[in-house]
């Protein structure tokens, strides 16, 4: 009987160890990569924005037009670095680099009405747009 006793105390000690180690590894990989979690995200003012991003912005606005084939394709999400919505809810839109052949690693990703985020470094770090 103190054997089977012995038994279970090991094996509830490794699923706490497991447990802790894997809330350990999310807590680094949100610091890493940012959270998906809207509180924590830091933001970005409009005003702060350089002036091709306030320029993207009026025209996601306005409907466009967009400079770019690929503006307002579905932004699929995949890295889970923003928060997490329905798939479709968001689309990307370029933000014109002076001096760049090609689109740039700058865009805007929003989502209806217009929750808007801004990324300098393609996609890997967010900031939310605030008015």
């Amino acid at each position: 009987m103190r054997r089977i006793g012995a038994r279970f105390i090991l094996h509830f000690l490794f699923v706490l160890f497991a447990m802790l180690l894997a809330l350990a590894s999310a807590q680094t990989h949100a610091y890493a990569f940012g959270s998906n979690n809207v509180r924590e995200m830091r933001i970005i003012a409009v005003s702060e924005l350089p002036p091709e991003g306030r320029e993207t912005l009026r025209l996601i606005k306005q409907g466009g037009p967009f400079s770019y084939p690929r503006d307002g394709v579905i932004f699929s999400n995949f890295e889970k670095r923003l928060p997490k919505r329905e798939r479709g809810y968001y689309r990307e839109f370029t933000v014109k680099t002076p001096g760049a052949r090609n689109r740039g690693a700058r865009r805007i990703v929003c989502g209806p009405p217009v929750e808007c985020y801004y990324s300098a470094d393609h996609y890997r770090t967010f900031r939310r747009i605030t008015e």
